[in-house]
Protein backbone atom coordinates (compact mmCIF):
# COMPACT_ATOMS: atom_id res chain seq x y z
CA UNK A 1 0.00 0.00 0.00
CA UNK A 2 1.32 3.55 -0.93
CA UNK A 3 0.32 6.48 0.98
CA UNK A 4 -2.51 5.65 3.20
CA UNK A 5 -5.60 4.41 3.78
CA UNK A 6 -8.05 2.48 1.96
CA UNK A 7 -11.71 2.66 3.28
CA UNK A 8 -13.82 0.48 0.81
CA UNK A 9 -17.53 0.51 1.43
CA UNK A 10 -20.46 2.55 0.09
CA UNK A 11 -22.75 5.47 0.30
CA UNK A 12 -25.84 3.77 1.55
CA UNK A 13 -23.72 2.04 4.25
CA UNK A 14 -24.29 4.18 7.59
CA UNK A 15 -21.20 2.11 8.86
CA UNK A 16 -18.83 2.87 6.13
CA UNK A 17 -19.82 6.77 5.97
CA UNK A 18 -19.03 6.87 9.76
CA UNK A 19 -15.56 5.49 9.09
CA UNK A 20 -15.31 7.58 5.89
CA UNK A 21 -15.97 11.17 7.79
CA UNK A 22 -13.80 9.84 10.78
CA UNK A 23 -10.88 9.97 8.83
CA UNK A 24 -11.96 13.54 7.15
CA UNK A 25 -12.14 14.70 10.80
CA UNK A 26 -8.66 13.19 11.51
CA UNK A 27 -6.92 14.51 7.86
CA UNK A 28 -5.93 10.76 7.63
CA UNK A 29 -4.40 10.36 4.19
CA UNK A 30 -6.58 7.62 2.44
CA UNK A 31 -8.73 6.74 -0.69
CA UNK A 32 -12.75 5.79 -0.76
CA UNK A 33 -12.89 2.94 -2.81
CA UNK A 34 -16.46 2.08 -3.67
CA UNK A 35 -17.84 -1.71 -2.89
CA UNK A 36 -18.75 -2.86 -6.58
CA UNK A 37 -17.18 -5.39 -9.24
CA UNK A 38 -14.34 -3.50 -9.46
CA UNK A 39 -12.93 -3.84 -5.66
CA UNK A 40 -14.30 -7.14 -5.16
CA UNK A 41 -11.15 -8.88 -5.35
CA UNK A 42 -8.73 -6.63 -2.85
CA UNK A 43 -12.36 -6.88 -0.83
CA UNK A 44 -11.97 -11.01 -1.00
CA UNK A 45 -8.16 -10.63 -0.19
CA UNK A 46 -8.53 -8.73 3.13
CA UNK A 47 -12.22 -9.02 4.92
CA UNK A 48 -12.97 -11.79 7.31
CA UNK A 49 -16.33 -11.09 7.35
CA UNK A 50 -18.77 -9.66 4.90
CA UNK A 51 -19.23 -6.83 5.77
CA UNK A 52 -18.60 -3.07 4.91
CA UNK A 53 -16.56 -0.69 5.57
CA UNK A 54 -13.71 -2.67 5.36
CA UNK A 55 -10.04 -0.72 5.94
CA UNK A 56 -7.15 -1.37 4.31
CA UNK A 57 -3.65 -0.33 6.42
CA UNK A 58 -0.81 0.85 4.87
CA UNK A 59 0.48 -2.17 6.37
CA UNK A 60 -1.87 -4.05 4.09
CA UNK A 61 -3.62 -4.88 7.45
CA UNK A 62 -7.64 -5.76 6.87
CA UNK A 63 -9.69 -4.28 9.91
CA UNK A 64 -13.53 -4.32 9.81
CA UNK A 65 -16.13 -3.50 12.00
CA UNK A 66 -16.55 0.22 12.31
CA UNK A 67 -16.12 0.84 16.19
CA UNK A 68 -12.88 -1.25 16.36
CA UNK A 69 -11.73 0.49 13.39
CA UNK A 70 -12.19 3.74 15.00
CA UNK A 71 -10.99 2.51 18.12
CA UNK A 72 -7.82 1.19 16.70
CA UNK A 73 -7.03 4.10 14.64
CA UNK A 74 -7.63 6.88 17.69
CA UNK A 75 -4.85 4.95 19.23
CA UNK A 76 -2.63 5.50 16.47
CA UNK A 77 -3.93 9.25 15.33
CA UNK A 78 -5.02 10.67 18.98
CA UNK A 79 -5.51 13.89 17.98
CA UNK A 80 -7.60 16.09 17.44
CA UNK A 81 -9.40 13.58 20.03
CA UNK A 82 -12.88 12.57 19.73
CA UNK A 83 -13.27 11.61 23.55
CA UNK A 84 -14.15 14.63 25.58
CA UNK A 85 -12.13 15.31 28.92
CA UNK A 86 -14.76 15.78 31.05
CA UNK A 87 -15.51 11.95 32.13
CA UNK A 88 -19.05 11.88 32.26
CA UNK A 89 -19.67 13.34 28.61
CA UNK A 90 -16.73 10.91 27.75
CA UNK A 91 -18.57 7.91 28.69
CA UNK A 92 -21.84 9.21 27.36
CA UNK A 93 -20.34 10.02 23.95
CA UNK A 94 -19.37 5.83 24.03
CA UNK A 95 -22.93 5.25 25.16
CA UNK A 96 -24.59 7.17 22.47
CA UNK A 97 -21.93 5.85 19.84
CA UNK A 98 -22.95 2.35 20.63
CA UNK A 99 -27.22 3.58 20.78
CA UNK A 100 -26.15 4.93 17.13
CA UNK A 101 -24.72 1.99 15.83
CA UNK A 102 -27.43 -1.02 17.76
CA UNK A 103 -30.61 1.10 18.06
CA UNK A 104 -30.50 3.95 15.29
CA UNK A 105 -29.89 1.25 12.95
CA UNK A 106 -33.43 0.23 13.88
CA UNK A 107 -34.50 3.71 12.45
CA UNK A 108 -32.73 3.82 9.04
CA UNK A 109 -33.66 0.00 8.13
CA UNK A 110 -37.69 0.36 8.90
CA UNK A 111 -37.83 3.34 7.05
CA UNK A 112 -35.85 2.16 4.39
CA UNK A 113 -37.31 -0.89 3.08
CA UNK A 114 -40.95 -0.15 4.82
CA UNK A 115 -42.46 1.86 2.21
CA UNK A 116 -43.08 1.23 -1.61
CA UNK A 117 -41.19 5.06 -2.50
CA UNK A 118 -38.18 3.89 -0.63
CA UNK A 119 -37.81 0.81 -1.51
CA UNK A 120 -37.91 1.34 -4.95
CA UNK A 121 -35.92 4.61 -4.41
CA UNK A 122 -33.34 2.94 -2.14
CA UNK A 123 -32.79 -0.29 -4.40
CA UNK A 124 -32.47 1.79 -7.77
CA UNK A 125 -29.66 3.50 -5.87
CA UNK A 126 -27.63 0.51 -4.87
CA UNK A 127 -27.78 -1.69 -8.36
CA UNK A 128 -26.86 1.55 -10.17
CA UNK A 129 -23.93 2.04 -7.58
CA UNK A 130 -23.02 -1.70 -8.01
CA UNK A 131 -23.62 -2.10 -11.77
CA UNK A 132 -23.28 1.63 -13.08
CA UNK A 133 -22.95 0.46 -16.60
CA UNK A 134 -25.75 -1.75 -16.92
CA UNK A 135 -28.33 -1.70 -19.51
CA UNK A 136 -31.91 0.14 -18.11
CA UNK A 137 -33.55 -3.14 -18.80
CA UNK A 138 -30.37 -4.57 -16.25
CA UNK A 139 -30.65 -2.11 -13.63
CA UNK A 140 -34.70 -2.33 -13.65
CA UNK A 141 -34.12 -6.71 -13.39
CA UNK A 142 -31.06 -6.12 -10.39
CA UNK A 143 -32.70 -3.19 -8.49
CA UNK A 144 -36.11 -5.63 -8.37
CA UNK A 145 -33.97 -8.45 -7.20
CA UNK A 146 -32.49 -6.36 -4.50
CA UNK A 147 -36.05 -4.79 -3.39
CA UNK A 148 -37.06 -7.95 -2.65
CA UNK A 149 -34.31 -9.39 -0.74
CA UNK A 150 -34.33 -6.16 1.69
CA UNK A 151 -37.72 -5.65 1.93
CA UNK A 152 -38.09 -9.20 3.20
CA UNK A 153 -35.08 -8.57 5.79
CA UNK A 154 -37.02 -5.81 7.80
CA UNK A 155 -37.58 -8.49 10.96
CA UNK A 156 -33.28 -8.52 11.40
CA UNK A 157 -33.39 -5.26 13.08
CA UNK A 158 -36.71 -6.07 14.82
CA UNK A 159 -39.07 -4.41 12.13
CA UNK A 160 -42.40 -6.34 11.97
CA UNK A 161 -46.63 -5.40 12.23
CA UNK A 162 -45.90 -4.95 16.36
CA UNK A 163 -42.91 -2.65 16.41
CA UNK A 164 -43.69 -0.64 12.97
CA UNK A 165 -45.68 2.15 14.96
CA UNK A 166 -42.62 2.20 17.77
CA UNK A 167 -40.00 2.51 15.45
CA UNK A 168 -41.59 4.96 13.68
CA UNK A 169 -42.97 7.28 16.98
CA UNK A 170 -39.62 6.53 18.73
CA UNK A 171 -37.87 8.38 15.06
CA UNK A 172 -40.23 11.05 15.75
CA UNK A 173 -39.39 11.79 19.44
CA UNK A 174 -35.68 11.64 18.35
CA UNK A 175 -36.08 14.24 15.82
CA UNK A 176 -37.57 16.72 18.65
CA UNK A 177 -34.99 16.02 20.99
CA UNK A 178 -31.94 16.05 19.16
CA UNK A 179 -32.94 19.31 17.26
CA UNK A 180 -33.47 20.53 20.54
CA UNK A 181 -29.95 19.88 21.74
CA UNK A 182 -28.51 20.55 18.24
CA UNK A 183 -30.10 24.48 18.43
CA UNK A 184 -26.82 25.55 20.62
CA UNK A 185 -24.16 23.80 19.51
CA UNK A 186 -22.61 22.50 16.54
CA UNK A 187 -22.06 18.79 17.66
CA UNK A 188 -23.45 16.42 20.22
CA UNK A 189 -20.57 17.04 22.72
CA UNK A 190 -20.41 20.87 22.00
CA UNK A 191 -17.74 22.74 19.43
CA UNK A 192 -16.20 19.67 17.84
CA UNK A 193 -17.43 15.95 17.18
CA UNK A 194 -16.95 13.62 19.58
CA UNK A 195 -17.13 9.46 19.33
CA UNK A 196 -20.98 9.47 20.10
CA UNK A 197 -21.38 12.17 17.05
CA UNK A 198 -19.82 9.72 14.52
CA UNK A 199 -21.68 6.38 15.05
CA UNK A 200 -25.34 8.46 16.10
CA UNK A 201 -25.09 10.63 12.37
CA UNK A 202 -24.10 7.45 10.26
CA UNK A 203 -27.69 6.23 10.89
CA UNK A 204 -28.80 9.63 10.31
CA UNK A 205 -27.33 10.56 6.97
CA UNK A 206 -28.81 7.33 5.62
CA UNK A 207 -32.05 8.37 6.70
CA UNK A 208 -31.98 11.62 5.36
CA UNK A 209 -31.06 10.18 1.93
CA UNK A 210 -34.11 8.98 1.77
CA UNK A 211 -37.49 10.18 0.82
CA UNK A 212 -40.13 9.21 3.76
CA UNK A 213 -37.52 9.73 6.62
CA UNK A 214 -35.57 12.46 4.71
CA UNK A 215 -38.90 14.29 4.35
CA UNK A 216 -39.72 13.85 7.80
CA UNK A 217 -35.86 15.59 8.64
CA UNK A 218 -36.12 18.18 6.63
CA UNK A 219 -39.21 19.97 7.68
CA UNK A 220 -39.24 18.66 11.26
CA UNK A 221 -35.46 19.27 12.57
CA UNK A 222 -33.56 22.15 10.57
CA UNK A 223 -30.56 22.10 13.31
CA UNK A 224 -30.70 18.27 12.97
CA UNK A 225 -30.49 18.88 9.74
CA UNK A 226 -27.68 21.21 9.71
CA UNK A 227 -25.40 18.71 12.29
CA UNK A 228 -26.02 15.72 9.39
CA UNK A 229 -24.43 18.14 6.49
CA UNK A 230 -22.11 19.38 9.22
CA UNK A 231 -20.97 16.17 9.98
CA UNK A 232 -20.29 15.15 6.49
CA UNK A 233 -16.69 17.13 6.62
CA UNK A 234 -16.48 17.61 10.34
CA UNK A 235 -14.56 20.09 11.78
CA UNK A 236 -13.33 21.61 15.18
CA UNK A 237 -14.69 24.84 15.91
CA UNK A 238 -13.93 24.78 19.80
CA UNK A 239 -13.47 23.01 22.78
CA UNK A 240 -16.18 20.01 24.40
CA UNK A 241 -18.71 20.92 26.77
CA UNK A 242 -18.88 19.56 30.38
CA UNK A 243 -21.58 17.44 31.24
CA UNK A 244 -23.33 20.62 33.24
CA UNK A 245 -24.02 22.49 30.24
CA UNK A 246 -25.08 19.45 27.99
CA UNK A 247 -27.79 17.77 30.61
CA UNK A 248 -30.54 19.64 30.38
CA UNK A 249 -31.04 18.83 27.08
CA UNK A 250 -28.63 15.61 26.43
CA UNK A 251 -30.03 14.03 29.95
CA UNK A 252 -33.29 13.34 28.26
CA UNK A 253 -31.72 11.81 25.48
CA UNK A 254 -30.55 9.46 27.51
CA UNK A 255 -33.81 8.47 29.75
CA UNK A 256 -36.11 8.63 27.31
CA UNK A 257 -34.34 6.64 24.30
CA UNK A 258 -30.89 4.79 25.61
CA UNK A 259 -32.43 3.78 29.27
CA UNK A 260 -35.89 4.22 28.18
CA UNK A 261 -35.69 2.02 24.97
CA UNK A 262 -32.14 0.46 23.82
CA UNK A 263 -31.23 -0.53 26.89
CA UNK A 264 -33.94 -3.04 27.93
CA UNK A 265 -34.04 -4.42 24.92
CA UNK A 266 -30.47 -5.10 24.31
CA UNK A 267 -30.34 -6.71 27.47
CA UNK A 268 -33.15 -8.81 26.98
CA UNK A 269 -31.64 -10.18 23.28
CA UNK A 270 -28.56 -11.03 24.96
CA UNK A 271 -30.64 -13.24 27.37
CA UNK A 272 -32.44 -14.72 24.88
CA UNK A 273 -29.20 -15.71 22.90
CA UNK A 274 -27.83 -17.39 26.73
CA UNK A 275 -31.13 -19.00 26.45
CA UNK A 276 -30.99 -19.78 23.47
CA UNK A 277 -34.40 -18.96 22.21
CA UNK A 278 -35.69 -18.22 18.74
CA UNK A 279 -37.73 -15.26 19.51
CA UNK A 280 -37.97 -12.53 22.42
CA UNK A 281 -39.94 -9.81 24.02
CA UNK A 282 -39.47 -7.34 26.05
CA UNK A 283 -41.79 -4.55 27.62
CA UNK A 284 -40.35 -1.06 26.31
CA UNK A 285 -42.29 1.57 28.20
CA UNK A 286 -46.10 0.58 27.43
CA UNK A 287 -45.55 -1.23 24.21
CA UNK A 288 -44.09 -5.32 23.99
CA UNK A 289 -41.49 -5.51 21.17
CA UNK A 290 -40.84 -9.22 19.71
CA UNK A 291 -38.26 -9.96 17.52
CA UNK A 292 -35.47 -12.55 16.64
CA UNK A 293 -32.25 -12.37 18.98
CA UNK A 294 -29.33 -11.29 17.18
CA UNK A 295 -25.95 -12.82 17.76
CA UNK A 296 -23.59 -9.14 17.12
CA UNK A 297 -25.52 -6.98 19.79
CA UNK A 298 -24.69 -9.35 22.37
CA UNK A 299 -20.94 -8.76 21.58
CA UNK A 300 -21.25 -5.05 20.99
CA UNK A 301 -22.86 -5.17 24.59
CA UNK A 302 -19.79 -6.82 25.83
CA UNK A 303 -17.35 -4.28 24.42
CA UNK A 304 -19.71 -1.47 25.93
CA UNK A 305 -19.09 -2.86 29.17
CA UNK A 306 -15.73 -3.45 28.96
CA UNK A 307 -15.25 0.60 28.37
CA UNK A 308 -17.38 1.03 31.13
CA UNK A 309 -15.09 -0.96 33.44
CA UNK A 310 -12.21 0.79 32.29
CA UNK A 311 -13.36 4.14 34.07
CA UNK A 312 -11.47 4.99 36.97
CA UNK A 313 -13.67 6.87 38.87
CA UNK A 314 -17.13 6.34 38.30
CA UNK A 315 -18.42 8.54 41.21
CA UNK A 316 -20.12 10.88 39.07
CA UNK A 317 -20.91 8.82 35.84
CA UNK A 318 -22.54 6.30 37.79
CA UNK A 319 -25.73 8.56 39.24
CA UNK A 320 -26.10 10.04 35.33
CA UNK A 321 -26.55 6.51 34.10
CA UNK A 322 -28.76 4.91 37.03
CA UNK A 323 -31.17 8.24 36.85
CA UNK A 324 -31.22 7.05 32.64
CA UNK A 325 -31.59 3.78 33.77
CA UNK A 326 -28.55 2.24 32.28
CA UNK A 327 -26.70 1.46 35.19
CA UNK A 328 -27.76 -2.00 36.25
CA UNK A 329 -27.09 -3.28 32.38
CA UNK A 330 -23.54 -1.86 32.74
CA UNK A 331 -22.63 -3.58 35.22
CA UNK A 332 -23.96 -6.85 34.57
Amino acid sequence: MADGYRIIGAEMSPYSIKVRAYFRYKAIPHQWVLRNAASQAEYEKHARMPIIPLVITPEGTGIQDSTPIIDGIEKLHPEPTIHPDDPVARFVSALIEEFGDEWGNKWMFHYRWTREVDQVCSAGRIARMRDPKASEQEHAAFASQIRARMADRVWFVGSNALTASQIEAGFQDILGLLNDHLSTRPYLFGARPAFGDFGLWGQFYELWTDPTAGALIEGNAPRLLDWVHRMLWPRAEGAFEAWSTLKPTLAPILSRQVGGRFMPWTLANEKALAEGRQEFSVTLGEEVWTQKPQKYHARSLAMLRTKYAEVADRNTLDPVLDAAGCLAGLRA
